[in-house]
């Protein structure tokens, strides 16, 4: 008994000393286990086991934009207005979020790097490229607002105003071994500037939004939400601004606060999730890259669509907690658990207290 006591007590003696070294390295010996290992002069088994237990966890760091106080304010002040006033001051809840998102985004003919499950006996797949970085891609301008969904849960509009492919068609002026002269070829636009953007929202998105839209929210007005790219228009552009006023709607451009790209459905999951879909389809040309993405635009689910407007709503809150700050963890809700037994929420409910402290914050920084 007496050696078994013993044992205990070196056992945790030495996880302590481990423990008061390990919160003193620096985060750059800590990229490998080999790294952890070799400095505190322990087993690789022992951390492992450490790891199993759950004291020691692994941490991807991404890089995320630097902000300011000025940034944080904005971002603050952003959040509490997407609070819908119906709900405050008792019972404050988010807005239910049925704006139209804008961005632009490139998608590529292939991965750099691809994962397959061979046969044993079977060759190896080779893939080339002259460079890495001159892989084949196409800039689209995706469009899409919250699905929208009956009491029965039947989907009756699924948000997906439009993927625009910033192109232009051009027939080939020589023949080559791949296509004779006057073929139609699909040439990516070498400079997106403000006025091609601008061409692009009043042919191709505001027709699509006329379309598409639902009928009984014609008369109210609908918000284009894009960031603060030089490329975007303003939003009191005159060009813009006398074409949205057409047919009885009322369409207006705003800008989500700078370097929060933590705020747009589209960087929270909605594109990833595209060219995931993408990818599973073969294009050996960039003709054959445009219907793809446009197809797998089309193929998306709107309920994983939808819950990632609920997870911008959580993002917002998770922001207020931090008084702007982009340093935070998404909470997970197990949406899809929820949606199963018929109790999604539309908005994401945020307490009086956090509000109040956000709000007492946003006068600090305005002092």
């Amino acid at each position: 008994m007496f050696l078994v006591e013993s044992v205990v007590e070196l056992a945790e003696s030495q996880f302590h000393w481990i423990w008061n070294h390990y919160e003193i390295l620096l985060f750059k010996d800590r990229t490998t286990l080999e790294n952890v290992c070799a400095i505190l002069h322990i087993s690789k088994k022992k951390l492992l086991r450490y790891m199993r237990q759950g004291l020691i966890k692994r941490h991807s760091s991404s890089i995320k934009p630097h902000l300011t106080d000025e940034n944080k304010k904005v971002r603050l002040q952003w959040c509490l207005g997407m609070l819908d006033q119906d709900s405050m001051p008792n019972d404050p809840k988010f807005k239910g979020l049925f704006d139209v998102f804008i961005d632009e985004k490139w998608f590529y003919l292939t991965r750099k790097s691809e994962r397959y499950y061979l046969l044993a006996d079977e060759n190896e797949p080779l893939r080339t490229c002259r460079s890495k970085n001159n892989i084949s891609k196409i800039m689209f301008l995706c469009v899409t607002a919250r699905p929208r969904f009956d009491e029965n849960g039947v989907c009756i509009f699924d948000g997906k105003i439009g993927c625009f492919p910033l192109v232009t068609f051009e027939r080939a002026k020589r023949s080559s071994v791949n296509r004779p002269a006057g073929t139609m070829e699909v040439k990516p636009i070498a400079s997106i500037t403000r006025d091609v953007i601008r061409e692009f929202m009043i042919d191709k998105v505001l027709p699509a939004i006329r379309a598409k839209w639902p009928r009984e929210d014609v008369n109210k007005p609908i918000y284009i939400q894009q960031d603060n790219a030089p490329s975007h228009i303003k939003h009191d552009d005159p060009q813009f601004l006398e074409v949205a006023k057409q047919d009885g709607f009322d369409i207006r451009v705003i800008c989500r606060p700078l370097n929060s790209p933590d705020f747009n459905i589209l960087d929270l999951g909605f594109c990833c999730a595209i060219q995931a879909i993408q990818y599973k389809k073969v294009a050996k040309t960039v003709q054959d890259l445009v219907p793809i993405v446009q197809q797998a635009f089309q193929d998306y689910s709107p309920r994983k669509a939808n819950r990632i407007y609920l997870t911008l709503q959580l993002v917002w809150k998770e922001a207020m907690k931090v008084q702007g700050s982009n340093k935070y963890n998404i909470p997970h809700m197990k949406k899809q658990s929820l949606e199963r037994q018929g109790c999604l929420p539309v908005q994401i409910a945020c307490e009086a207290e956090l509000v109040a402290e956000a709000s007492t914050k946003l006068v600090a920084y305005n002092m």
